[in-house]
């Protein structure tokens, strides 16, 4: 059991002098927990890529307000007058007073209810730091997938007259509820490229004309140029392309087959292509990577639009 009485502990703690939350040392191995933080970083430093602000991890980058401050003013449009960068101890409470304050205002969330504060995100409280990380994902970017069910066991310590009452309880990060809801629930959410099928054929063509241009500018500094959507995406080569442009990473050559022989070589690249999809947290699940080699139409736009809806104002 964690010790009520450590001056330092890695877990979060609530307001208040007399009280404090902290997470049990074995529940930071939860690979539920690692995604969740890993999932957090990659939205953080997906969305900042453009100021070239690189988050490793929340415990050590979080803390002094700078990363906080430029995701609300992105996300939210929130200007602020504070220290770019703030080096004394000071200085960093100061700005991150400013900034919580802004950030709560924009949450609609009171101070006293928030399961943050000023001191808890300074003092690199992964807890409530994460608290914050979730609920500013689901105002500013809804369709980022976290990982549901997260939850720690903490132990709350209250200090009282007659001496240190420790309470063990679970604490949730991500919303409560069966994981196979979960997936039955955004399985049954009604994609709007299965409504555009269901349109007139021009209306069809309309959209796949807007994403064949969004397509074509992307790849345009490698060279590549796509005119036919329905079938240059079927051998996965380009997809993996067009993700790796698109989200700023380059996958090795060695990990999929630039010249696929074989329907097996072509089924290897897409499902490669939908786990990073899926991994970056687009809602890819439903797509079967057989349907994107046999130059399913439907399957094949659907993965192109989630990829576009991302990035079209970038």
């Amino acid at each position: 059991m964690a010790d009520c009485g450590a001056e330092e502990e890695k877990g979060g703690s609530r307001q208040g002098g007399e009280r404090r939350m902290m997470i049990q040392p074995t529940s930071l191995e939860d690979p539920k927990l690692n995604k969740l933080k890993e999932v957090l970083v990659e939205w953080i430093n997906r969305t900042l890529k453009v100021e070239h602000i690189v988050v490793r991890t929340l415990e050590e980058d979080i803390y002094d307000g700078l990363v906080i401050h430029h995701l609300l003013r992105r996300l939210a449009g929130v200007q602020l007058h504070v220290e770019e960068i703030a080096l004394s101890t000071d200085a960093q409470v100061r700005k991150l007073e400013v900034i919580l304050t802004a950030l709560n205002e924009t949450l609609e969330i009171n101070e006293e209810t928030a399961k943050w504060s000023v001191k808890l995100i300074h003092s690199r409280d992964l807890l409530a730091t994460l608290h914050l990380l979730v609920a500013m994902a689901r105002r500013f970017q809804p369709d980022l997938v976290l990982p549901a069910n997260v939850s720690v066991e903490v132990i709350q310590c209250e200090v009282t007259k007659s001496g240190v009452k420790a309470d063990k309880q679970t604490e949730f990060i991500t919303f409560q509820s069966n994981s196979s809801e979960a997936l039955e629930r955004e399985s049954n959410k009604e994609c709007p490229i299965d409504e555009l099928f269901k349109l007139e054929a021009h209306k069809i063509e309309t959209v796949k004309k807007a994403i064949l241009h969004f397509v074509n500018k992307n790849m345009s500094s490698l060279g590549l140029g796509v005119t036919d959507l329905d079938k240059q995406f079927a051998d996965g080569v380009i997809l993996l392309l067009l993700i790796g442009q698109l989200e700023g990473f380059f996958i090795p050559l060695c990990e999929f087959f630039l010249c696929p022989v074989g329907s097996s070589e072509m089924l290897h690249n897409v499902t490669l292509a939908l786990d990073l999809l899926i991994d970056r947290g687009l809602p890819v699940q439903s797509v079967d990577p057989q349907d994107i080699v046999s130059q399913d139409v439907p399957a094949t736009v659907k993965v192109l639009y989630y990829l576009f809806s991302r990035h079209k104002n970038k």
